[in-house]
């Protein structure tokens, strides 16, 4: 008999791929999202991509009751991905109790019903802002590297859910967790049918880069050209989505198959760190496509530079990032052209 994953936030940028991949993978899925950043029509996409439609049920995270009878309805569970978050790092800022609310009671909802319906192990989708802006002798950034005070509430509900997880696994639940700090995920599926969709205007770099490409944008703004680092631009580690995903494969299938401690922690990022000023390059490379930019002043909160040491998930996870940064980056173009002749955007 099939295992069965819920995944939180199933309908979302990483969230998609992943269930793309534990299909592929063998898994049956079920897909919980509330829709607040997300389209149904993702589902379409997963179903072309994978010939499977996996089960989907409009559940906020937070509504225990409702997600309580997601696990009395689909009684197979054994294992949950958990993305359903509230992530952007500016409106954290100016509503941090929306994210503490969200962010944190989506956690404890989902960790309070672990035990009472049999479901192993939880995979947390957690984030290397969590390391701020680590020393030079602490680059690359390691697992071991200390945990700095979070610069927005966004982040710090990524610090609080992993000591939130650890806390209840050592006050003796009965349930195991891998956590993946993973770094800057980028492009989009290579079919092209699933991708990122921002909604409003976007605040990482590649949407930001490929809408100005295609017109959307005026301009691309690169913020700061007078940091540290050889060009003066920020740097930062850049891995592929479905990279990323089929990271969340090899934690699941490591949770629900070996024997190992109930908490891990690995770093998911390619071990390599770009400059905004090399993507840029690499971006017009690989498309063809010329970039309208130009310098603007730093960015408040912006890290100067931060990639992972990744030997850990490597080694232990048997997993690689390992798409070279020019197929990615013509992948989120692929995407976007897409989505203009599809008539979206």
């Amino acid at each position: 008999m099939k295992q069965t994953i819920l995944v939180t936030g199933g309908t979302g940028f990483i969230g998609s791929h992943t269930t793309v991949e534990l299909q592929n993978a063998g898994y049956d899925v079920v897909v919980i999202d509330n829709l607040s950043n997300s389209k149904i029509e993702v589902l379409d996409g997963i179903e072309k991509i994978t010939g499977v439609r996996p089960a989907f049920e409009q559940v906020d995270c937070c509504d225990m009751e409702k997600l309580k009878a997601v696990f009395e309805k689909y009684p197979s569970i054994c294992g949950i991905i958990h993305f359903a978050a509230s992530k952007a790092v500016g409106e954290s800022v100016e509503k941090p109790l929306l994210y503490y609310r969200n962010n944190i009671n989506s956690l404890v909802n989902l960790l309070e019903l672990m035990p009472q319906f049999d479901v192993k192990g939880i995979i947390f989708s957690s984030s290397c802002t969590v390391y701020g802006q680590p020393t030079p002798e602490n680059l690359p950034v390691t697992e071991n590297a200390p945990i700095q005070k979070a610069l927005s509430p966004y982040g710090n509900t990524k610090q609080i859910n992993e000591e939130i997880i650890q806390d209840y696994i050592h006050s003796g639940a009965k349930i195991k967790s891998v956590i993946l700090r993973y770094f800057n995920p980028i492009g989009a599926h290579p079919s092209a049918l699933i991708g990122e969709l921002p909604l409003g205007v976007p605040m990482n770099l590649i949407p930001f880069v490929t809408q100005t490409a295609i017109g959307i944008r005026k301009e691309l703004k690169v913020f700061g050209n007078d940091y540290n680092t050889p060009d003066g631009t920020c740097i930062r580690d850049y891995i592929y989505v479905v990279d990323l995903a089929k990271a969340h494969v090899a934690a699941m299938k490591r949770v629900l198959e070996k024997e190992t401690e109930p908490v891990e922690i690995f770093n998911i990022g390619t071990g390599t760190g770009l400059s905004t000023l090399e993507v840029v390059k690499g971006f017009e490379k690989a498309t063809g496509v010329k970039l309208n930019w130009s310098f603007a002043p730093r960015r408040e909160g912006d890290i100067e530079k931060v990639w992972g040491n990744v030997d850990k998930a490597n080694n232990v996870l048997g997993w690689k990032a390992d798409t070279p940064i020019e197929d990615v980056l013509a992948s989120a173009w692929k995407w976007q052209v897409k989505l203009r002749d599809d008539g979206v955007m």
